[in-house]
């Protein structure tokens, strides 16, 4: 297991050894990788609206990292949302928001936008599935190491 890492998942395609960054452009990837950049956030109050909009989907909601959520297919509470912010991380421009996502199956996701603090809407950079990762260092170390997978439209 790389450090970091909380434990190994599968991703939809076990039998898969080289997952896809290809829709990650090499500008997008070296901003990524330079760590002294970013500072990270756990609670969904530190990120700008449509960045929580991007990531919640059409519910609107997402579940802060110890919040009450609804995390499988069963659904207790129809108020609850059905995401969960795991962390996220600030760059300038750049925010990178890892959650997971309940339902038949339990996954992990990672959207990467670009927002400025005068725009209304955020600019999708990568979407991809992969973790969990315990912190930004750990999405960088599997970033690197093929531990992210874009290749299928999955449901963010």
């Amino acid at each position: 297991m790389e450090t970091g890492e909380l434990e190994p998942r599968n991703l939809r395609n076990p039998g898969t050894t080289k997952p896809s960054t290809g829709g990650l452009s090499a500008e997008d990837r070296k901003v990524l990788e330079n760590v002294s950049r970013f500072h990270e956030a756990h609670s969904k109050d530190d990120l700008p609206g449509p960045i929580i909009a991007l990531c919640a989907g059409d519910k609107k909601k997402l579940a802060e990292p110890d919040g009450k959520w609804n995390a499988t297919d069963s659904i207790i509470n129809p108020s609850l949302p059905g995401k969960r912010l795991i962390w996220a991380a600030i760059g300038g421009d750049y925010y990178v928001v890892h959650y997971e996502r309940g339902g038949i199956a339990h996954t992990f996701h990672v959207s990467v936008a670009k927002f400025t603090k005068n725009d209304t809407d955020t600019k999708l950079v990568w979407q991809p599935v992969g973790g969990p990762f315990k912190d930004y260092l750990a999405f960088v170390a599997g970033l690197r190491n093929g531990k992210l997978d874009d290749r299928f439209d999955y449901v963010h």
